[in-house]
């Protein structure tokens, strides 16, 4: 065999073995250029892109030799072992940084995944505002400037039975510009057992801080009475704020004054009452045909409404199912207040997220539309035979594809596949899956995004013990593929969850779990 000769000129034998790189080896950036595959490369992608990728490697491979703490071969500095990383480095440079994920976790509103899946209709109407121009703030009739609030105000008046509503960028902002449009300045009065940490390491102290008003703790962690509300006010206090401890609860020895009470207290001193119930469900009622029991514990919005709240707030992406966003409603004068501040400039919610709010809150009109079109609300709400006939038809589906690799028939105790360089061993055994391979369990999902944290939500799971029995690395590929998938290892078996994996995901998942598996 002829090899030819080294860039240097020097001849070398076909069979010699490759001697360390140094530096002055390394193909330069115009011989990798003109490579086949990067060549390829340059037809699909930006010149100056493909172009960077290759000194990019060039440069990792020059530090790599130079520190020598991994032995690089002269071979391995070719123009044409070098190509394969190039194009490697030129798909991940080129490919979205938001992927696409597969939640088999049972965790419906996951704060790292997004929280809530948008509706159709919500969907549609993200992508109409960002397609093309929109009345976002501009008035049609009288065609003059107008607010981006008004597409959303009056919905939500209706659905809260509130005087006045605003919309931000999300729920603590809704706070932040509540205090400091009614408390700079004065103090605010807090439980000890509602200082809660709100997520991301964000306290209620923090935002009080950030907001000009100083707190003022009032009574124990698990008992607060409405007389230690009543030895804690002064002439400074501006406002009561009740937060609704969501992602976690005080139970046994515990309580706490009512949220009329706390009115009471509040507007017999020229004080605000601030609720803060965090979730937000607008569907609370568990005896109506739409009604979802496991929100019976979370607080109804109309309530605090009812109750003289003068500002109430939540998040627009938890238990509502819609689009990341601070809702404040409550009486006129303090909402304007709030809309006046300076401060409602620079936390105002985009045109993305109106379009998507409005949308969802036009579902709520029909409670029992929410129910079936909200995926939050659908998910939540479906029962526990439902998920386990989806993870059946998961099971059924990875059974049938696992049938079909046996394109050749079985080589060596493993199935074989047609590939396109012939048959391909897929490490799945000629016998996989057996029953206890694939079966279908009883699960705990949660309804997630520090929502009722102490209801455990009956659930079902298909679990895989996979053919080598490394759940781990099965897991470990499902998070790496495309579209990534999360799932649980326990018991030395993948449990893929149900509950948020919705119908037309299913033979999604199969597929995903096929591909990691071979």
């Amino acid at each position: 065999m002829n090899a030819g000769r080294d860039r240097n000129g020097n001849e070398r034998g076909g069979d010699a073995e490759p001697t360390a790189a140094v530096p002055r080896d390394l193909a330069p950036v115009d011989e990798v250029l003109h490579t086949p595959e990067v060549r390829q490369l340059l037809t699909r992608f930006p010149h100056a892109l493909v172009v960077e990728a290759t000194r990019t490697v060039l440069d990792r491979l020059r530090r790599e030799i130079l520190a020598g703490g991994r032995e690089v071969r002269s071979h391995d500095v070719t123009a044409e072992r070098m190509a394969p990383w190039v194009a490697a480095l030129v798909e991940e440079s080129a490919r979205p940084s938001l992927r696409r994920v597969i939640n088999a976790l049972g965790v419906v509103g996951h704060t790292n995944l997004g929280r809530s899946v948008l509706a159709d209709e919500a969907v549609r109407a993200v992508a109409a505002a960002a397609a093309f121009y929109s009345d976002i703030e501009f008035d049609l009739p009288s065609g003059a400037r107008g607010s981006r609030q008004v597409h959303v105000h009056d919905i939500l008046c209706t659905l809260a039975g509130a005087e006045d509503a605003l919309v931000v960028n999300n729920n603590a902002a809704a706070i932040l510009l509540a205090l400091a449009a009614t408390s700079r300045g004065g103090e605010v009065l807090v439980s000890r057992g509602q200082l809660v940490e709100i997520g991301d390491g964000f306290r209620i102290p923090d935002i009080l801080r950030e907001s000009g008003a100083d707190l003022v703790e009032v009574g124990t962690t698990n008992r607060t009475y409405l007389r230690d509300f009543e030895a804690a006010r002064t002439e400074r206090t501006r406002a009561v704020l009740r937060v609704h401890t969501s992602n976690y609860r005080i139970v046994g020895f515990a309580g706490e004054p009512s949220l009329s009470e706390l009115a009471g207290l509040a507007h017999d001193h020229d004080a605000m009452l601030i609720d803060d119930l965090g979730s937000g469900a607008l569907i609370g009622d568990p005896g109506g045909s739409a009604g979802l029991a496991l929100l019976a514990e979370e607080p109804s919005l109309r309530d605090s409404v009812a109750a003289g709240a003068d500002v109430v707030t939540f998040s627009g992406d938890k238990l509502l199912g819609g689009p990341q966003a601070g809702i404040a409603v409550g009486r006129a004068a303090t909402i304007e207040a709030m809309r006046r501040h300076p401060l409602a400039r620079a936390v105002r919610i985009d045109k993305l997220g109106i379009a998507a709010l409005d949308a969802t809150l036009r579902l709520y009109l029909d409670p029992e539309q929410a129910m079936r079109r909200v995926p939050t609300l659908a998910m939540l709400a479906a029962t526990q035979d439902e998920v386990a006939d989806r993870a059946v038809r998961l099971g059924e589906a990875v059974r049938a594809a696992a049938r079909g690799l046996v394109a050749t028939g079985s080589r060596g105790g493993q199935v074989a596949a047609a590939g396109a360089g012939g048959d391909v061993d897929t490490g799945i055994d000629a016998q996989w899956p057996s029953a206890d391979d694939l079966e279908v369990v009883p699960s705990v999902a949660r309804a997630g995004a520090g929502s009722l944290p102490v209801t455990d939500v009956p659930s079902a799971a298909l679990a895989v013990r996979p053919p080598d029995g490394d759940a781990q690395r099965l897991a470990d590929a499902l998070r790496l593929g495309e579209p990534a998938v999360l799932a649980r290892v326990q018991g030395g078996r993948l449990l893929l969850d149900l509950r948020a994996v919705r119908d037309e995901e299913v033979d999604d998942l199969a597929a995903a779990l096929l591909r990691a598996l071979t």
